[in-house]
Protein backbone atom coordinates (compact mmCIF):
# COMPACT_ATOMS: atom_id res chain seq x y z
CA UNK A 1 0.00 0.00 0.00
CA UNK A 2 1.42 3.32 -0.79
CA UNK A 3 0.96 6.20 1.73
CA UNK A 4 1.46 9.95 1.56
CA UNK A 5 3.39 10.69 4.23
CA UNK A 6 5.87 13.25 5.56
CA UNK A 7 9.71 13.29 5.09
CA UNK A 8 12.01 15.46 7.27
CA UNK A 9 14.91 17.11 6.07
CA UNK A 10 16.76 20.42 6.90
CA UNK A 11 18.88 20.93 9.92
CA UNK A 12 18.38 20.69 13.34
CA UNK A 13 15.72 22.62 14.64
CA UNK A 14 14.67 23.91 11.99
CA UNK A 15 12.84 20.82 10.45
CA UNK A 16 11.33 21.22 6.83
CA UNK A 17 9.38 18.09 5.74
CA UNK A 18 8.77 16.82 1.87
CA UNK A 19 5.85 15.02 1.37
CA UNK A 20 6.37 12.21 -0.20
CA UNK A 21 4.54 9.10 -1.70
CA UNK A 22 6.08 5.91 -0.21
CA UNK A 23 5.47 2.51 0.42
CA UNK A 24 3.93 1.86 3.97
CA UNK A 25 6.39 -0.84 4.77
CA UNK A 26 9.83 1.70 4.42
CA UNK A 27 10.84 4.32 6.96
CA UNK A 28 10.82 7.78 7.49
CA UNK A 29 13.71 8.45 5.67
CA UNK A 30 13.14 5.57 2.84
CA UNK A 31 13.37 5.53 -0.66
CA UNK A 32 10.16 7.51 -2.20
CA UNK A 33 8.03 6.47 -4.76
CA UNK A 34 7.94 10.01 -5.57
CA UNK A 35 8.69 13.42 -4.20
CA UNK A 36 5.05 15.61 -3.96
CA UNK A 37 5.17 18.86 -2.62
CA UNK A 38 6.86 20.00 0.95
CA UNK A 39 6.04 21.66 3.96
CA UNK A 40 7.86 24.30 6.05
CA UNK A 41 6.11 24.77 9.48
CA UNK A 42 8.21 27.83 10.93
CA UNK A 43 7.71 29.83 7.79
CA UNK A 44 3.84 27.74 7.56
CA UNK A 45 4.63 27.49 3.76
CA UNK A 46 2.76 24.73 1.59
CA UNK A 47 3.99 24.16 -1.94
CA UNK A 48 1.45 21.07 -3.48
CA UNK A 49 2.16 18.87 -6.69
CA UNK A 50 -1.59 18.50 -7.77
CA UNK A 51 -1.79 16.47 -10.44
CA UNK A 52 1.00 14.17 -8.43
CA UNK A 53 -1.14 13.86 -5.73
CA UNK A 54 -4.88 13.46 -7.15
CA UNK A 55 -2.80 10.63 -9.82
CA UNK A 56 -1.65 8.70 -6.46
CA UNK A 57 -4.88 9.24 -4.81
CA UNK A 58 -6.76 8.11 -7.58
CA UNK A 59 -4.40 5.10 -7.08
CA UNK A 60 -5.46 4.64 -3.75
CA UNK A 61 -2.67 6.19 -1.95
CA UNK A 62 -4.00 7.21 1.29
CA UNK A 63 -2.52 10.32 3.44
CA UNK A 64 -1.45 10.22 6.63
CA UNK A 65 -3.09 12.14 9.41
CA UNK A 66 -0.64 15.39 9.13
CA UNK A 67 -0.44 15.43 5.49
CA UNK A 68 -4.76 15.04 5.69
CA UNK A 69 -5.07 18.03 7.64
CA UNK A 70 -2.18 20.01 5.36
CA UNK A 71 -4.23 19.05 2.53
CA UNK A 72 -7.08 20.24 4.03
CA UNK A 73 -6.00 23.45 5.13
CA UNK A 74 -4.59 24.65 1.64
CA UNK A 75 -8.15 22.93 0.45
CA UNK A 76 -7.38 20.92 -1.92
CA UNK A 77 -10.53 18.70 -0.92
CA UNK A 78 -12.75 21.27 -1.65
CA UNK A 79 -11.12 22.57 -5.08
CA UNK A 80 -10.60 19.10 -6.78
CA UNK A 81 -13.54 17.37 -5.16
CA UNK A 82 -11.66 14.71 -3.66
CA UNK A 83 -13.56 13.20 -0.55
CA UNK A 84 -12.27 11.93 1.66
CA UNK A 85 -13.28 11.69 5.64
CA UNK A 86 -11.10 11.19 8.56
CA UNK A 87 -13.34 9.11 10.00
CA UNK A 88 -13.67 6.72 7.18
CA UNK A 89 -9.81 6.65 6.45
CA UNK A 90 -7.95 3.54 8.69
CA UNK A 91 -4.44 4.00 9.66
Amino acid sequence: MVKLRLKRCGRKQRAIYRIVAIDVRSRREGRELRKVGFYDPIKNQTYLNVPAILYFLEKGAQPTGTVHDILRKAEFFKEFGVSFDKKERKN
